[in-house]
């Protein structure tokens, strides 16, 4: 699937129609909100099950995977963000957002939602010292490599059959996928000036996004 091969004027009309929340309990989810204010799209930011009514899409942003779990459940979050996804919306966690949407970590806590066929380990590139930027080759992007930045970076371990891998290391990790309309990159980019992933984020959350990704 592109969506650099969607005509700008349909781009340009599902970014005037679209309303895209982002989990803001906890992590850099002014860095996502940022992004996508400077592509002209409305942002909610959702600390309340109510902030995600008109919502056409979630961001689970980075931040501390087990902090987020608990935040999750005490404002009750947890439920209606897997009814977001059972129901097809799209949903799209970086780093410790991708912890969140697996079916099963490595570790025994956080307690994932399990929205998503993967599982995922922690950390698993280190502490924060061995944190790093790494050009990547994404499916769905036309263009030059993606520049992407790993902190303290979860990797994907097991895939399920209806997932599709997005990105991978050179030995072969991947750090990027995709199920449907939810989408989960081990790394920030929202920490980069490169929009292309939130732009292909948006036509996921359009109604009309098998025609508009292809």
């Amino acid at each position: 699937m592109k969506l650099a091969g969607s005509p700008a004027s349909k781009i340009e009309d599902l970014k005037r129609r679209l309303k895209i929340g982002v989990l803001a309990v906890q992590g850099d989810f002014a860095e996502h909100i940022s992004v996508l204010k400077t592509l002209g799209v409305e942002t909610q930011e959702v600390r309340l099950p109510q902030h995600l009514e008109g919502t056409d899409g979630l961001i689970i942003p980075g931040g501390e995977s087990t902090t987020l779990s608990r935040l999750m459940t005490i404002y009750q979050l947890r439920e209606p963000v897997c009814q977001m996804a059972r129901c097809g919306k799209a949903v799209w966690g970086t780093c410790a957002g991708m912890i969140m949407m697996a079916r099963e970590i490595t570790e025994q806590d956080p307690a994932p939602l399990g929205v998503m066929d993967i599982g995922v380990r922690r950390n698993a590139f280190g502490r924060q010292v061995d944190s790093f930027e790494q050009d990547l080759s994404i499916a769905p992007l036309d263009g030059p490599p993606f520049h992407a930045i790993f902190i303290r970076a979860p990797s994907i371990i097991r895939v399920g059959p209806q997932v599709q891998v997005l990105a991978q290391l050179a030995d072969g990790r991947p750090v990027a996928a995709q199920q449907g309309k939810l989408m989960v990159t081990s790394f920030h980019p929202e920490l980069t000036r490169d929009a292309r992933l939130h732009q292909y984020f948006l036509a996921l959350s359009s109604k009309e996004s098998p025609a508009l990704a292809e």
